[in-house]
Order: C-alpha cells, then structure tokens, then sequence
C-alpha cells in the first residue's frame, strides 16, 4: 500500500477546518472521494513545499498547489467523487462551478479583502495573529495587495471602481449566483442526490466561510440565511466529513472597539514606541535566520524558507 499524499492546509477557526476558501474545497473533495491524505494544518505558508496554500505533496515529488490540479491528480489515483455521474449531471457540474468562479468569487475576495471595515477588523486582524513574527507584520499587506490584483483580473483587467459601485456590482452577482444553486440543490441532500461530488466540494468551500464568519460588512451572509437549503447543506457537510475535535480552536470573541478615552498623545507614543521595537526585531530576527543577508555591496531580498517539515498540527485524513 502506498504512503499516504501530504497535503498543506491553512489551519481552521470560526468553526471551519479551514479559513481558506481553496483549502476547504480540496480538503472536503478529498473526503468526498475517500482519499487518505495525510492533512497539515498550519499558519505559515513558507514552511508548505510551494510557499504557499493549499499545497499538495505527491509520492512523485511533485508539489500541486491549484485546488483544480490537486483534484485532477486525485482523481488519477482513483479517488473520483464524480465517478457516479451521468454525462448531463458532469456537464452541469463544469457549468456551476464556472458560474461560481465568475459570480461569486469575485464577491467573497471583495467582501474579504477589499471592503475596508471587514479587512481591518476581520481578514488582517486574523491573519496578523495567527502567523509567526515577523510574517504578521509582513504577510497581511502582501496578500491584500495580491487579493486586490487576483480581483482585477477576475473582472477581465479593469481598472477598480470606487468601493460603493464595485460592492453593488459584485452583491448583485453573488447573490444571483446564490439563488441558482439554491433552485438546482432543491431538497436533496447533495447536489446530485445522497453522494456528494467535485460540485459539492467546490460550492462548501465558497460558501462555508460566508455561512461561518461574522463579517462587520455582512450582507452576503444575511442572503444566504435566507436560503434554508444551502443553510443546511454547509452544515450537513461540516458534521458528516469534519466533525468538532479536541484540537480545534474555541469560538472567537467579535472584535472589540478601541477605547476613545485613550490619552491621545500618551497613546501615539506607546504606538511609535511599539512599532520601533517591532521593526527592530523584525529585522534581527530576519539577519539571524538568514531570511535577510547582508554584504558590503548590496541588501540581499526576502528568501523562502528551506521545505522542512511543518511542526505544525498534523492530523490523518480518514476516509
């Protein structure tokens, strides 16, 4: 029997077992088709094979890292959540998950990463304290920048329009996007009947994070509570296939306004202060570890990380 395929996954919280849209769908495809990866979930991205996640380590060395080449190459090895679909049902399949990468997504990156209040008080303030120092004072920034890109092109390489007219153009699509996958689940459990499939995996993983985490900015998710079905189906799937553990994080508190009675002065200084020693640390701790190098010539760039193993949560993927 060959050894099980390592799969790199960001770590969960707000009752997921992932924060990331394309980790959940590879994570539930791959419980969908009974694959027995062996699942590391972590919160650093440099220390997956690629720098990134979700990442998938073959027996061949190879390192997959697109949650559509990851589902290809499980289904070569066999594990095939689609095996049982007539050619209409696989050809319905390919057009909702389309729909959903050209209505949906580009709302969830906005809702996530664009909106200012949801990215201050949720997105940065997450992943500023769930990755390593220094990456939380690096790492944010980087992939809000990245997010932002990523959504200009979804939109065909337009120029971004002011924050109200976009947010009303990506609501308007989400929301229809919403709609059409309530009327094709209808009653059935699954989309194609009691056995979920790849369009099942990919609409958890877009739609479980709306149906979990309380964005201040929250009017995807008010849509999708009125849709009872899918309500259900996000539910359904998150105690059939990833059932609550002992390692799992406690719920989150919602995030807490700052104190306007602050000293103003007092507390700028306390700020400035505190960002001189961050940067400070940053820095020897980048010259140490060989992140950043030094010469009398010139100021060597950011480096990967060598591919160690992740010391990180580890945990089996049962079939």
């Amino acid at each position: 029997m060959a050894a099980p395929e390592h799969l790199f996954c960001w770590e969960g919280d707000f009752g997921l077992p992932s924060v990331s849209t394309d980790c959940l769908t590879v994570m539930a495809y791959a419980q969908f088709a009974g694959a027995p990866l062996k699942i590391h979930k972590m919160n650093n991205p440099w220390r997956s094979p690629s720098g990134s996640l979700p990442a998938l380590r073959t027996n061949q060395n190879e390192t997959l890292t697109r949650p559509s080449d990851i589902i290809i190459h499980l289904r070569k090895q066999k594990y095939n959540a689609d095996f049982d679909l007539s050619a209409k049902e696989g050809a319905d399949s390919l057009a909702f998950i389309s729909l959903i990468q050209e209505k949906l997504l580009p709302a969830l990156i906005y809702f996530s990463w664009v909106d200012s209040k949801n990215f201050a008080d949720v997105t940065r303030r997450w992943f500023s304290e769930h990755l390593p120092f220094p990456l939380g004072l690096i790492l944010p920034g980087r992939m809000h920048r990245l997010q932002n890109e990523r959504l200009r092109l979804l939109r065909g390489g337009e120029l971004l329009e002011p924050e109200e007219n976009l947010e009303k153009e990506m609501l308007l699509d989400a929301l229809d996007c919403m709609n059409l996958l309530s009327q094709r689940l209808g009653r059935h459990k699954f989309f194609f009947g009691d056995s979920p499939s790849s369009l099942d995996a990919v609409v958890f993983g877009h739609l479980a994070p709306v149906f979990k985490i309380k964005f201040p900015n929250s009017k995807l998710q008010q849509h999708l509570q009125t849709l009872e079905n899918l309500c259900v189906f996000c539910s359904t799937v998150l105690q059939l296939y990833f059932p609550p553990t002992g390692t799992d994080p406690a719920p989150r508190p919602p995030p807490v306004a700052p104190d306007d009675g602050d000293h103003v002065p007092h507390k700028r200084r306390k700020q400035l202060l505190s960002m001189l020693f961050a940067v400070g640390a940053m820095l020897s701790y980048a010259v140490l570890t060989g992140i950043l190098s030094v010469s009398l010539h010139q100021t060597g760039a950011l480096e990967e990380p060598p591919d160690d193993e992740p010391e990180t949560h580890e945990q089996e993927h049962q079939p």
